[in-house]
């Protein structure tokens, strides 16, 4: 091969990877203007994290007590222990519906709340809850909470919830949510019904 012609091909590669360059340089200047969003790397408190998040949601209350619902998916092979969960709007508590005594009792849930692995665990009033404790302010029907969970693993996972208004299971998130719960039945694994 002559010298003429191994320049032209080296000229050939040169300006492919000059034009390559460009072209990769260009779509990365695009994705970097004002108006885009940035894409931030998925992490366990985004979003997409350790457990999908569906339909979250908050009881409106003016003050005391209320709580936060939502179904919670476990896309996962092994399952996942919540521990905990934080709000900036007050104190919080895993809490159940339980019998005891052979009357229904609202209690700090022992040992957190699990979620099977490839499974579903329903947040919802009369069940399973994410207790808030003494409201810091007024949250109101259509005001975004944004919520936090911490997991056994340690990792943790943020979401937000809208709350609305909600009379149905007859709970009273009150002081004193230990006691039984006005119009519960006593009967054993009676689980109140939200209302429609």
């Amino acid at each position: 091969m002559s010298s003429t012609v191994v320049a032209r091909r080296r000229r050939a590669l040169l300006l492919l990877a000059t034009a390559t360059c460009l072209a990769v340089g260009t779509v990365g200047c695009g994705q970097s203007s004002p108006s885009a969003a940035p894409n931030p790397a998925p992490t366990a408190s985004t979003a997409a994290g350790v457990l999908e998040i569906r339909d979250p949601w908050v009881k409106a209350a003016d003050s005391g007590m209320t709580a936060a619902f939502a179904t919670l998916v476990n896309p996962g092979d092994s399952d996942v222990t919540i521990t905990g969960a934080a709000t900036d709007v007050s104190p919080m508590e895993l809490h159940e519906m339980a019998m005891q005594d052979g009357k229904m009792v609202m209690r700090a849930k022992a040992g957190g709340i699990v979620v099977k692995a490839h499974g579903s665990t329903t947040l919802e009033p009369g069940g399973d809850h994410l207790m808030m404790m003494d409201l810091k302010q007024p949250v109101k029907a259509g005001d975004e909470v944004g919520f936090t969970l911490r997991f056994a693993d340690g990792k943790t996972q943020t979401f937000q919830a809208v709350a609305k208004p909600f009379t149905g299971a007859q709970e009273s998130y009150a002081p004193g949510h230990g006691e039984p719960m006005p119009g519960m039945s006593a009967t054993a694994g009676t689980s109140p019904s939200p209302a429609a």
